[in-house]
């Protein structure tokens, strides 16, 4: 009984290889659920919570937050309905990774589950490195992009990233010590990743 945490840096490939993972584990890949359960919870679309993911960090996204006081926003939402933005965000994904990691057998892939599952009994943290230009042709090979559209995934991937973990006041988030493993992508295959997980998490 254990859950997985995987962080990356983007385009290392974390959920192709929870995907694997969960495939050679039988266990649960949850990123769509995540997004589901928090959706949920905030009384909103996943679409908007899809959104808040993608412009987190962002001056709209800060400038919006910003202007709307609270009060504005319960008036304007009304009883029953819901409102993002990130410090909402951010409280609501805490209750749902710890909610989902109850459920055993789970993987979680990035939003700072190492972070919020640090120190959840049996969960083990694992992070995927990479060097850029490996990245950028993960997201071609995988995704099906041009050089030019993978490279500005890769970019906006990881600036996304950051902005989340400032959220969580954290800058160390690529520190080896949070994790039980770290894999690095651009010299190891899927295969020999999944398998290295699969030996730590059944040993």
């Amino acid at each position: 009984m254990a859950v997985i945490t995987i962080s990356r840096q983007f385009g290392a490939g974390g959920r192709t290889l929870g995907k694997m993972i969960g495939k050679k584990l039988a266990y649960r890949f949850l990123d769509d659920l995540i997004l589901q359960e928090i959706a949920k919870q905030a009384k909103v679309s996943k679409n908007m919570v899809i959104s808040m993911e993608r412009t987190a960090g962002s001056m709209l996204s800060k400038m919006i937050s910003g202007l709307l006081s609270s009060d504005y926003i319960d008036r304007m939402m009304g009883e029953g309905r819901g409102y993002m933005d990130e410090e909402v965000y951010v409280q609501v994904l805490h209750d749902v990774m710890l909610k989902l990691a109850s459920e055993d057998n789970v993987i979680l892939t990035g939003r700072g589950g190492q972070y919020i599952l640090e120190d959840f009994e049996g969960a083990f943290h694992i992070l995927l490195v990479a060097n850029k230009k490996d990245r950028i042709e993960f997201m071609q090979r995988h995704y099906n992009l041009s050089d030019t559209k993978a490279e500005a995934a890769v970019l906006s991937g990881e600036r996304r990233r950051t902005n989340l973990y400032k959220k969580f006041r954290k800058k160390d988030y690529n520190d080896p010590i949070h994790y039980h493993l770290v894999l690095n992508m651009s010299r190891i295959s899927l295969e020999k990743a999944a398998d290295l997980v699969g030996d730590l998490v059944e040993d």
